[in-house]
């Protein structure tokens, strides 16, 4: 049958409409990693409209109660083949731009490690703007395996407290008093990986006397380059390591 203009068909877009708390923060993030203005309105109300590759985002007047630092102003769901790209894509902008990726506060990235299935990018009003991989498995593999012990488990809870709760402050504490407890049986790559995890935690939440104690400690560690790498994977910006990196042995 032919279709006509009374009929419905399947091929509607939806746009998400996000609350806009910071018109001109908004502006200027969105820009700084690479998304086109396409609409721009001030007054008599917020209305902005940004585009970046196949998709876009809308912004609209946000509650006048609406506190950006809760982090509870909305998002969406950006649906991708590979999401190791738009990581990659956006962490090099901010490096670029702001000299380093965003890891604490608004706006921010979530760390990215090499397999997972989804990252997140909170925008300076508190949205929440999720990238997903579309084959991403039913059973999203998050950790708690029973099979690990030592400092290996203590590296696997932290993970699940930074990936999945958003919880520096929690996987912070469970890696300093990992190291502590377990550190000395521990091999010297999992030793390395915990300090480097305390070396960028410490970093995002803002504990900067302590972020020399553990660069100290992880440059005085003998890696290999295979094991660097390992570390490396561990952390969302390997960069904040590089002034602790011993020579390869």
């Amino acid at each position: 049958m032919t279709p006509n203009e009374d009929q419905v068909r399947p091929n509607e877009t939806t746009v998400p409409l996000l609350h806009c708390a910071a018109p001109e923060e908004t502006v200027a993030f969105w820009r700084a990693l690479g998304f086109e203005v396409v609409y721009e309105q001030l007054k008599p109300y917020v209305y902005l409209a940004f585009t970046w590759s196949g998709f876009q985002l809308h912004y609209g007047p946000a509650p006048k109660n609406l506190d950006p630092a809760k982090e509870h102003s909305g998002g969406c769901l950006v649906m991708v083949d590979t999401v190791a790209a738009y990581h990659a894509a956006f962490t090099e902008a901010m490096r670029r731009n702001y000299g380093k990726v965003l890891v604490k506060g608004l706006p921010r990235v979530t760390r990215y490690r090499a397999g997972a299935s989804r990252f997140s990018i909170v925008d300076p009003s508190g949205n929440t703007i999720v990238f997903i991989q579309r084959d991403e498995p039913e059973d999203v593999e998050y950790g708690g395996s029973k099979d690990l012990d030592g400092l290996a488990r203590v590296l696997d809870n932290a993970r699940i407290l930074r990936e999945f709760k958003m919880d520096d402050r929690a996987a912070y504490r469970a890696l300093d008093s990992g190291m502590r407890r377990r550190a000395e049986d521990s091999p010297v790559v999992e030793q390395a990986m915990a300090l480097a995890g305390l070396v960028e935690l410490a970093t995002a939440l803002e504990k900067a006397e302590r972020v020399p104690e553990w660069g100290a400690r992880l440059q005085a560690l003998s890696l290999t380059m295979e094991q660097r790498e390992q570390v490396e994977r561990y952390v969302a910006d390997p960069t904040i390591l590089e002034p602790w990196w011993p020579d390869p042995r």
